[in-house]
């Protein structure tokens, strides 16, 4: 097996233990929840297979989903992020750039890795509140969760990318 597979198998299980642990009882203004599990499958590199990109969402997602007790709530939301990542990268990557190029604010600009896990998050946290709510009933409250958690999980994605780029 190679050194990248114990790198991602290490990377899944911090952010499971975050998220199970720590971001999963934060609740800011009781609409929003860090959703940092979410950056895991954005940073899948641009040779990554795609089945083996949906085999590790959907087992990240599953794992939160059991900790979280939501099931298939993430799971689903993860797996659809993950069904759309290597082709909504390869509209913010040159043509001629390396194979293993891998989604970062040094790698692609910070406008374009903006442009890219903006959106992202976004699919991911309006898929997930639709399915947590299941009616638009109150249509503010969902409004509010979508807004609150995608603001916040931007936060956190772009403190670790800052960080990342000055190591």
């Amino acid at each position: 097996m190679s050194i990248e597979f114990f790198k991602r198998a290490l990377l899944f299980v911090a952010f499971v233990l975050a998220q199970a642990l720590v971001l999963g009882r934060v609740h800011l203004f009781h609409y929003a929840t860090p959703l940092l599990y979410v950056y895991f499958v954005t940073m899948f590199p641009r040779n990554y297979p795609k089945w083996g990109v949906l085999s590790w969402a959907f087992l990240m997602g599953l794992t939160i989903d059991i900790f979280s007790n939501t099931p298939g709530l993430a799971a689903a939301s993860l797996t659809a992020i993950a069904a759309i990542q290597p082709y909504f990268y390869e509209l913010f990557v040159p043509r001629d750039s390396a194979e293993t190029l891998e989604p970062s604010l040094i790698n692609l600009g910070p406008t374009k890795y903006s442009y890219y896990i903006v959106t992202l998050v976004t699919i991911y946290c309006l898929l997930f509140y639709t399915l947590e709510m299941f009616s638009f009933s109150n249509m503010m409250e969902w409004l509010c969760c979508v807004v609150g958690s995608m603001l916040i999980t931007l936060a956190f994605i772009f403190t670790f990318e800052i960080a990342r780029s000055k190591a």
